[in-house]
């Protein structure tokens, strides 16, 4: 099984993590099954013991300027959207119209629309929306138009003709931003019920119902999205993980890669696959506010520094065709041996198989060694905008939490200290306590077959069948920093617009997570038994903020 992996600067195992991610998995301790004697007062905690200094903190620049590199800054991926997975063809063959882009989670910038659009778009917004009352919200000349006016949240569109004005229909391209995945709008001029919205922009928190599945879907190439999908490698005898019951080769149609991408059993909404590993493993998407907060980066404590964690999507997720550099290669077989290589050499015969020239498309300001974390894959883009993103990222906001009856959280808040905060902070303006919970902890019901042996300090490659809960850290785990396979703090934020919990997006709603009927195995089995208790927990976490 292909493990993808990385040496840090100092020698040091680290772990290949890519995307929107950080992973807030949502509340990792609580009280176990049982039943529970009122907490005693004087002995209630505040949180585990944390660090003066988060040891894990990163660089910062000029949180100005990285509000522009977040929203605008794709370092050239816009060659790689456009002339390899061709997304601008595909919407524009498929007819993709405003209203499909609102029901697949995309999010519009009221402030980027002329005052005419604005007009036009709330008038028809107040109709049935029927292509006969809406006929603007129903074309798809109109997503071009937006797309063009820079107006649909992380699509960004380039001038790359040098015409002097922006069209993605006459040969201009559109890429990628982060903004894609961690912003949202306020939703004051419409908000589709599970869906996208229209509004000012709102940079940080997730969008919760963003399908970058379909996304992937409806390019005319998703064949150029083959490494960050479920595959079945040769190298690995055909075996396959995931959530499809079979997995992709380098001879699986265009059709076939679609309707993987596009079945939301396979990749589920709100979520994405952030490793180019082989495996089929989409984490639900994580807010990016308060970066200060949160490191290091990864559901598996993966990254060190968020810059890294940043470049890292920018030279190989939101451009894959890194992956083909000398340094992506020397760093996949160096890694992955026989299963890195296979990837690599399959992805060259697609690119090749679907015309695609001219990659990488990345633009680096400077080479590293494959596998510093720095630029894994040999590359590091421009440092400077990296370190602004960082400030920027540092400086958003969280949400305010939900307004709740104050007596069912003042309760609710004695039972969380009670019960919780063995890993959890109370006051959530508090650094994350950099540690991780062990997946027999997490997970007792975790019981791995080992699938490949790694030298120390890796742990086995491993997975528990018929779990989608472990397929995360089957190859990328702690055990690359010398640390137990297991799972990294979240903040606490943000928990009432938050549609499903657990990174697999395995429990519907925080009354399941916390009820003893999900059983003593299930992943994060810590329950509060009395229904009244637990709808108190409840309340404390849905009013959670950071001051």
């Amino acid at each position: 099984m292909f493990i993808a992996r990385f040496l840090n600067a100092a020698g040091r195992p680290s772990l290949l993590i890519g995307g929107s991610a950080l992973t807030f998995l949502v509340v990792l301790s609580c009280a176990r099954s049982g039943t529970m004697s009122p907490p005693d007062q004087s002995r209630l905690s505040t949180g585990p013991a944390a660090p003066a200094e988060n040891p894990n903190k990163h660089e910062t620049g000029d949180a100005r300027a990285g509000r522009d590199v977040f929203r605008s800054e794709t370092f050239g991926n816009e060659a790689f959207w456009t002339d390899a997975v061709r997304l601008p063809q595909g919407m524009m063959a498929a007819k993709f119209t405003p209203l499909d882009a609102l029901k697949a989670g995309y999010h519009v910038n009221v402030d980027a629309l002329d005052d005419a659009t604005k007009k036009a778009v709330a008038a028809e917004l107040k109709t049935n929306l029927s292509p006969a009352a809406a006929p603007i919200l129903n074309d798809p000349t109109t997503t071009a138009a937006l797309v063009n006016a820079n107006a649909v949240i992380g699509v960004v569109a380039r001038d790359t003709n040098n015409d002097g004005k922006i069209d993605i229909t006459a040969g201009d391209k559109m890429g990628v931003s982060c903004a894609f995945c961690h912003a949202i709008t306020d939703g004051s001029v419409y908000s589709m019920p599970k869906g996208g919205t229209i509004g000012k922009q709102i940079d940080g928190p997730t969008p919760h119902f963003l399908n970058v599945g379909a996304t992937f879907a409806v390019a005319a190439n998703t064949r150029a999205l083959y490494p960050i999908a479920q595959l079945a490698l040769t190298a690995n005898k055909g075996a396959t993980i995931g959530r499809a019951p079979t997995g992709l080769t380098e001879n699986s149609t265009e059709a076939e890669i679609d309707a993987y991408f596009s079945n939301p059993e396979f990749y589920p909404i709100g979520m994405f696959d952030d490793a180019f590993d082989g495996n089929g493993a989409p984490m639900h998407i994580t807010p990016m506010f308060r970066a200060d907060l949160a490191a290091p980066w990864g559901s598996e404590a993966a990254i060190s520094k968020l810059d890294n964690f940043s470049n890292l999507v920018y030279t190989g997720l939101l451009d894959v065709t890194g992956i083909t550099t000398p340094g992506g290669r020397a760093f996949l077989h160096k890694l992955g041996g026989a299963a890195g290589d296979e990837i690599v050499d399959d992805y060259v015969k697609i690119l090749a198989a679907t015309n695609v020239t001219g990659y990488p498309y990345a633009q680096i300001s400077t080479k590293t060694t494959p596998g510093d974390e720095r630029g894994p894959l040999g590359m590091r883009v421009d440092n400077k905008k990296l370190l602004d993103m960082n400030a920027y990222l540092n400086s958003l906001p969280a949400p305010a939490g939900a307004a709740v009856d104050k007596a069912a959280a003042d309760r609710g808040r004695t039972r969380f200290q009670a019960t919780c905060t063995a890993c959890h902070n109370v006051d959530q303006s508090k650094m994350v306590p950099p540690m991780i919970v062990p997946m027999k902890t997490i997970f007792p019901g975790d019981n791995p077959v080992v699938l490949a042996q790694r030298e120390p300090p890796l742990n086995p490659v491993q997975n528990t069948v018929d779990s989608f809960f472990d397929d995360k850290m089957v190859v990328v785990n702690a055990s690359l920093r010398k640390l137990e396979r297991g799972i990294a703090l979240p903040l606490l934020l943000d928990l009432a617009r938050k549609p499903v919990f657990l990174h697999d997006n395995s429990v519907p709603d925080l009354e399941t997570l916390f009820d003893p009927k999900r059983g003593p195995n299930a992943p994060h089995p810590f329950y509060v038994e009395a229904q009244g208790e637990r709808r108190d927990v409840i309340a404390f976490l849905r009013s959670l903020t950071a001051k």
